[in-house]
């Protein structure tokens, strides 16, 4: 069983709670052995008049949780004490239909396949909120196009950019992976039907007419065979999971970093109670970016354990499916998790524009250096603009003066190179590139999916 924990409520979600609940585990198991029971008599395999008692027994409710869970230790999985409890069920109101319950099913079948349904509900939960997260992000890109910030590398100033280029750049990353997610589930969301070894041998000549059948009832693809220990889909699920946490880490690594107090650009939505400290009144901590950085923190190590657990022995896994059941729920948890709260962020992001502006000049304008030192080239050539420029950056570093005085009282400037020609090459809204093209660019991108 799980351990209840008291950070669920950072490290999930509650839509995504219910997905990977014991309880659900336990009914998706028996959605499947309904499903199974339903398939045999169409396909003529079991009598129909065992089908009504068998999947009026599977239900939840009708299972004793602690004992199952007792049970598990010595039976090595979920679903050897879980069809023995469903029989016995079904014997209380039909002996005879009792006999078929389970019939030419292994018990891989019926884990994998109640896992794949549960997978299939977590890619939709995080589809439907990673189209929310987009949205969201295409308007603020919208919003703050032309809104200047100072791009950072190497966590120093380096050029101006846009807030809205920034914003773009996430949604654009976003956007790939709502195409990994779709591709994805179309991939994983396969039936699990195999028998013990992957022949249905124990169905003779009707096991892939029982399978066509079962799949159909489930919703679910028929794969060309089982896949017992050929596990791609699940590792490509968790892989899926853990490249989008990863972006939705920077995501939040950028909001935190702009957050900084001495930055103070951006800032989490403010609420009664929401990120404060227990000894300092005057505390905002970007709490939601800690969740989704501690998310994305956790998350590449489980995916890692999914990726080991692919090394497979022959037609069933001897450890390494059984390392997948407890992993794979809480990768989707985390991702979850991390979205919900980079989407409440988003929501109610604030921003400081006015702050943005004035930290372009706390280094009086040497992010303009290379604006400068193109234009200088016109005339000087470019290593020479280059030399000059890197010359009157250092003189402004020591001198404590702007890049602007140092070079308006150079001699060295060019004859015809006004003052006025000069400071124009400072204002950070003439060197931002391509930036509202690509905003523009990346939004098209999103009306056309939208479309």
């Amino acid at each position: 069983m799980n351990i209840a924990s008291l950070t669920d409520g950072l490290f999930s979600s509650d839509p995504m709670q219910p997905v990977f609940s014991d309880r659900n585990t336990i009914q998706r198991m028996l959605d499947v052995e309904a499903a199974l029971a339903r398939a045999l008599a169409v396909e003529e395999v079991i009598p129909h008049s065992a089908v009504a008692a068998i999947v009026n027994a599977c239900k939840a409710d009708l299972i004793d949780t602690d004992a199952l869970a007792k049970a598990v230790r010595s039976a090595g999985n979920l679903a050897i004490p879980l069809v023995r409890q469903l029989t016995a069920v079904v014997a209380i109101t039909d002996e005879d239909a009792a006999r078929y319950v389970h019939w030419g099913a292994t018990s891989q079948d019926v884990i994998d396949s109640g896992r794949v349904l549960q997978l299939r509900d977590a890619i939709d939960l995080i589809t439907i909120d990673l189209a929310e997260l987009a949205d969201t992000l295409a308007s603020l890109a919208h919003h703050h196009r032309a809104t200047i910030l100072m791009g950072r590398t190497w966590m120093q100033h380096a050029q101006p950019i846009t807030l809205g280029l920034k914003i773009a750049g996430w949604l654009d990353a976003i956007m790939r992976h709502q195409d990994r997610l779709q591709a994805m589930r179309t991939r994983v969301c396969v039936l699990q039907f195999g028998g013990a070894t992957g022949t249905l041998a124990s169905l003779g000549h009707s096991g892939l007419a029982v399978a066509t059948t079962l799949a159909k009832d489930l919703s679910l693809t028929l794969p060309a065979l089982p896949w017992h220990t050929h596990r791609d889909r699940m590792g490509e699920v968790a892989t899926t999971f853990g490249l989008l946490t990863g972006t939705l880490g920077k995501i939040a690594r950028d909001i935190a970093l702009h957050a900084q107090t001495e930055i103070a650009e951006l800032a989490e939505p403010l609420a009664h109670g929401r990120g404060g400290s227990s000894t300092m009144p005057h505390k905002r901590n970007p709490v939601a970016c800690s969740a989704v950085l501690a998310c994305a923190t956790r998350v590449p190590g489980l995916v890692s354990t999914m990726l080991t657990a692919m090394v497979q022995e022959q037609e069933r896994a001897l450890g390494g499916w059984q390392a997948e059941w407890d992993t794979l729920p809480e990768i989707a948890s985390l991702t979850s998790a991390a979205l919900n709260h980079l989407r409440e962020v988003m929501s109610g992001l604030s921003v400081d524009a006015a702050r943005m502006r004035s930290n372009m000049d706390i280094t009086r304008g040497l992010a303009m250096a290379e604006a400068v030192s193109l234009a200088l080239a016109q005339d000087m050539g470019r290593a020479a603009a280059h030399e000059f420029v890197e010359e009157a950056c250092h003189q402004s570093v020591e001198s404590g003066r702007s890049l602007f005085e140092v070079l308006k009282s150079d001699p060295r400037i060019p004859e015809g190179f006004s003052a006025s020609r000069l400071e124009a090459l400072f204002d950070p809204a003439h060197y931002l590139g391509e930036a509202s093209a690509f905003v523009d660019r990346v939004l098209a991108h999103h009306r056309q999916r939208k479309a």
